[in-house]
Order: C-alpha cells, then sequence, then structure tokens
C-alpha cells in the first residue's frame, strides 16, 4: 500500500490516465449534451466515492463554510473547467486541447501570486513567454488567416477559458487545506456539487437530458468516471498537500506527451513544422517555471 501512494507512482497515475482521458472524451461528444456528459461523469464518480466512505464508515459531517468551499471547488474544477473542455474538443483534437491545457502549470504559478503572494521569478516569466510562443506557432495557421468563422480559435479560446477554471480550482483546493479535509471525502462532495451544476446549467438552457446508449459512449463514460475522476483526481490532490501545487501541477507537462502519442495513432493527427515547435515551446516553458531542487525532491 505504501507503495502504492508513493510519489512516483501517483504521478505515473495522473500522466497516464490524464494523458489518455483526453482521447476518451472524444467519445463523449455528438449526441449528449456536454453539461450532461459532465453531469453523469462527475455524478457517477461522486456515488462511487460516497459508497466507499460509508463502506469505510469515513466522517462525513461538515461545516457550512467547509461546504461553501466545496461548492466553488465543485463549480470551476469539475464544473465550469470540464463543460469547456467538452465545448473546446468539438473544435480540437484531443492533442491540442491537452497540449493547451498544459499552460495551466503557468496559470497557478500567477494565480498564487494573486491570491497567495507566492513569489513570481525571472524564470517564470521566460517561461510563461515561451507557453506563449509555442500557442502562437501551433495556431499559425489559423492566425494568419483570422476570420470571425475560424472553429480552431473559438477551440483555443475556450479551453483557455477551462485552463482559467482549472486553475481557480486549483486555489479553492488549496485553500480548502487549512479545514484539514481528507481526499477523498472532499472528492465525493465536490464533485457532487460539481454534477449539480453542470446539472442545473443544462436544464436552464432547455437542453433535454438524453443518454447515448451507444456502447462507446458508456464505456468512455465509465473510463472517465473511475479512472480519469476518482483515481486520477485523488492522486492528484493528494500530490498538491504532500508537495504543494506547483509540484503536483508539473504532470501536466508530462502528460500532453501521452495525450499526442495517442492522438497520433487514434485520431490521425496532422503534424506540421509549426505545430511541433510550438508543442516543443510549451514543453520548455512549462519544464522552465519549474524550480530544479524541486525536481529533485521528488
Amino acid at each position: 500500500m505504501a507503495f502504492i501512494m508513493s510519489t512516483p507512482v501517483l504521478y505515473a497515475l495522473c500522466v497516464l490516465i490524464w494523458g489518455s482521458t483526453w482521447f476518451a472524451i472524444e467519445f463523449q461528444l455528438g449526441v449528449v449534451p456536454h453539461e450532461y456528459s459532465s453531469f453523469y461523469r462527475f455524478g457517477l464518480a461522486s456515488l462511487l466515492l460516497f459508497a466507499f466512505c460509508w463502506f469505510k464508515k469515513l466522517p462525513m459531517r461538515y461545516g457550512l463554510l467547509q461546504h461553501a468551499w466545496l461548492v466553488l471547488m465543485g463549480i470551476t474544477f469539475f464544473g465550469l473547467n470540464y463543460l469547456l473542455v467538452y465545448e473546446a474538443q468539438e473544435y480540437l483534437t484531443s492533442a491540442m486541447a491537452s497540449v493547451i491545457f498544459s499552460a495551466v502549470l503557468i496559470v497557478n504559478i500567477f494565480n498564487s501570486w494573486l491570491f497567495f503572494k507566492a513569489k513570481i521569478t525571472a524564470r517564470v516569466i521566460i517561461g510563461s513567454v515561451l507557453g506563449l510562443l509555442g500557442m502562437v506557432m501551433i495556431f499559425w495557421n489559423e492566425l494568419t488567416d483570422f476570420t470571425l468563422e475560424n472553429a480552431k480559435l473559438y477551440g483555443l479560446l475556450i479551453a483557455l477559458l477551462g485552463v482559467l477554471c482549472a486553475s481557480i480550482g486549483n486555489m479553492v483546493s488549496v485553500q480548502t487545506q487549512k479545514y484539514d479535509m481528507p481526499v477523498i471525502q472532499m472528492n465525493a462532495y465536490a464533485m457532487g456539487y460539481g454534477s449539480l451544476f453542470s446539472l442545473i446549467v443544462g436544464i436552464v438552457q432547455g437542453k433535454t437530458l438524453i443518454y447515448d446508449m451507444a456502447p462507446g459512449y458508456t464505456i468512455s463514460l465509465i473510463y472517465l468516471s473511475v479512472f480519469g475522476s476518482v483515481l486520477a483526481f485523488g492522486a492528484y490532490l493528494t500530490l498538491l498537500r504532500r508537495i504543494g501545487i506547483h509540484k503536483a501541477t508539473y504532470a501536466v507537462v508530462l502528460f500532453p506527451a501521452v495525450a499526442l502519442i495517442i492522438s497520433t495513432f487514434f485520431e490521425d493527427f496532422s503534424w506540421t513544422w509549426t505545430i511541433a515547435i510550438g508543442i516543443v515551446l510549451i514543453g520548455l516553458g512549462n519544464v522552465f517555471v519549474i524550480n530544479r531542487e524541486d525536481i529533485k525532491k521528488k
């Protein structure tokens, strides 16, 4: 058990599982509105976690203030974040979406400065510039042929909004540490609140609550709920508490590599020199903002 909960194993779980979830999301698109796919995913994950807590007789009572933070975490981390991710993948390949999402590392650092007065170094600024240049290179063709109907640029904007929501969710998760809430119980409530938020958004928009009976939809939903949500988020938030937000978020530097390999083989991802250079620049930018000593300590 100690080996399974070790930092290297938790990192491997985050990288391998999250790297593959981008492709799994592709099977969630098309029939069911994004709001309800997110509702099903995190609702199922929440139910599984509550069942585990009940079986283990874990304490589940928290005060109104703690629940307020959990609601905020659910809305940002498991609600808005994934509604935007699903929307972005209507216009981007899973590989592109995963690379863009790796920018959460840089956004986390700036938000840590904004909310927690964490120091921003020259390395962070240089890394951010490299990341921005990488985004420009990846979407170079779309930028040079800009029109208001450019679908990929719309996907980029939506994905970046998702990154911002995910980063705010990270900040809320850091804030909840002061209440000493265990990760399993915290995720059970936050995922539940996030799923209810997605359901309400869909209902308010007048969208019909439906389910796709295709095997691919159900299989991908189970994978995203059990592996992508329960296991991966449990591992990530455990890392966040154990070694800090910046070191934990380093996993996002690695999972795009998994997503790119999968997309190349299964989505016929079209490589170009500008995309390749852009991916390298984003990777370098993310690695650059991580302190070398932090990497050694892991």
